[in-house]
């Protein structure tokens, strides 16, 4: 779990070759901005701040950056998980 204002800026130890499931949920007020480094079709999200969850799949071709950053006077706690496939 990471504050909004903090983000999310991570290379997760992923296995090439397999996939996995981000699952990402943000509570507080505002939205945050999901990206994938380097970046893949599809690799941006929006991540709303109400509790919803949102899911990305990942497949470990490479070396995977997961940013997430709040929008401005974005506020609150993102938490993320990931799950192998």
């Amino acid at each position: 779990m990471e504050r909004v204002t903090d983000g999310i800026h991570t290379e997760p130890g992923l296995s090439k070759g397999k996939t996995y499931r981000l699952n990402l949920v943000c509570a507080g007020s505002g939205s945050a901005q999901l990206e994938f480094v380097p970046a893949n079709a599809g690799s941006k999200a929006a991540v709303p701040c109400d509790e919803s969850v949102v899911q990305q799949r990942i497949t470990a071709d490479r070396l995977v950056r997961i940013n997430v950053d709040g929008a401005k006077g974005a506020t609150g706690v993102i938490a993320w998980q990931i799950d192998a496939l």
